[in-house]
């Protein structure tokens, strides 16, 4: 009997269509930021329902730029759960502040307000909801309290496209917010992101800095209506777009919710599937959130379970279905420990969470043979590992 193909825990679905539109703009003849980036953006800006979005080469581009434009400077803090990959708060040591770590819900895994509240200081720059695995944080009480002690909030919605929270889309909410079109994303340029704002400053500012802290003028210098003369007004860095990855993206966009559904399905199968399953914790759900399924999280039981994550995801990777854990809590690593004396104990819900988790694989072009697949071999783990 032939052995079945592996599962991978990711695949992007590209079609003709996103080949044709790259394929278009390498004939073009222009190849970085221009035309097809401001179609981007403009396209981008009106799907989301704010003003401004800046087309960039990360999420971690916008998160930078986007403390730097609120004036982070040394010295500052910034509020950031534990519980995010390294970007979230690498970027604020790029600007030499702290960023201050805390805990997450224990079961949605994202910060709520009363997480918050005790580690704002004098100090606090900024705070920054993550949106896990695309499931919005509880914006209502973030806000309230962020409004109150006059703190901006930018949200890291590297996971969260097209997620909405009470009706509204996540990327209108905050002061400023970052999306990835990172290669495992609902939307994807291979590399990218963009930064969302309602707020003019913020956006030219956001502009200014990723290229270089040129003049405006200076970003068409190579057109016919450009000129060679630009000005540098400020130390900026290069953090732009290119027209070749927005050319993927503009299609993407067009797409976004088909691919979004189709994931929401995968995430159905595995409800369905695992309901009965009492070792296995299944990612939150709220009224409230319309989630992105970015990722499926499970949590296995430890109390109920012989066998450990680590050894479930040896298993699973054995039997060809792939898997990742999201996320190794900042407060675990080296670099957190030792510059800013945290203690891996120290946060217990994203602790605790951290032993149990495994991302399942999630993606639009994901076959019912392939979910069954992985339904089955988790099934079979769980069963056979029960104590």
């Amino acid at each position: 009997m032939k052995t079945p193909d592996p599962v991978p825990f990711h695949r992007a679905d590209i079609g003709e269509e996103e080949i044709a539109s790259v394929v278009e703009t390498l004939q073009s003849g222009w190849l970085t930021s221009g035309p097809r980036v401001r179609e981007f953006e403009a396209a981008f800006a009106a799907y989301i329902g704010v003003e401004h979005a800046v087309a960039l080469n990360s999420a971690t581009a916008a998160l930078h730029l986007a403390l730097e434009a609120l004036g982070v400077r040394s010295g500052d803090e910034v509020i950031v759960p534990t519980m995010t990959f390294a970007a979230s708060a690498e970027v604020v040591t790029y600007l030499g502040a702290r960023p201050v770590l805390v805990d997450c819900d224990p079961d949605a895994l994202t910060i709520r307000a009363s997480d918050v509240e005790p580690a704002i200081t004098p100090r606090t720059k900024a705070i920054m909801p993550v949106h896990y695995g695309g499931y919005a944080c509880d914006m209502d009480g973030i806000l309230e309290l962020a409004s109150a002690r006059g703190i901006p909030v930018v949200d890291d919605a590297a996971h969260a496209l097209p997620t909405t929270y009470r009706g509204r889309r996540v990327g209108t909410m905050g002061a400023m917010t970052a999306f990835s079109f990172y290669a495992t994303k609902t939307l994807t340029t291979g590399e990218g992101g963009m930064l969302t704002t309602a707020d003019a400053r913020y956006a030219d500012r956001v502009r200014l800095m990723s290229l270089h802290g040129i003049s405006r003028a200076a970003w068409n210098r190579y057109t016919a209506e450009g000129s060679w003369k630009y000005d540098i007004l400020e130390p900026g860095y290069k953090y732009n777009l290119t027209d070749v990855a927005a050319a993927l993206g503009v299609v993407q966009l067009r797409r976004v919710e088909q691919m979004r559904d189709r994931r929401r399905c995968v995430a159905q199968a595995y409800d369905r599937a695992f309901a009965d399953l009492p070792e296995v914790i299944l990612p939150a759900r709220s009224s409230d959130v319309d989630h992105a399924w970015h990722l499926y999280p499970i949590r296995l039981r430890h109390d109920m379970l012989r066998i450990g994550r680590d050894a479930a995801i040896e298993e699973l990777k054995a039997r060809g279905i792939g898997t990742s854990v999201h996320f190794i809590p900042l407060h675990m690593h080296p670099y957190y420990r030792s510059i800013f004396g945290y203690a891996p104990d120290e946060f217990p819900n994203a602790s605790a969470a951290f032993t149990s988790l495994i991302s399942l694989p999630i993606y639009p072009g994901m076959t019912h043979d392939a979910i069954n697949r992985v339904i089955h071999e988790v099934s079979d783990i769980v069963i056979k590992g029960r104590k």
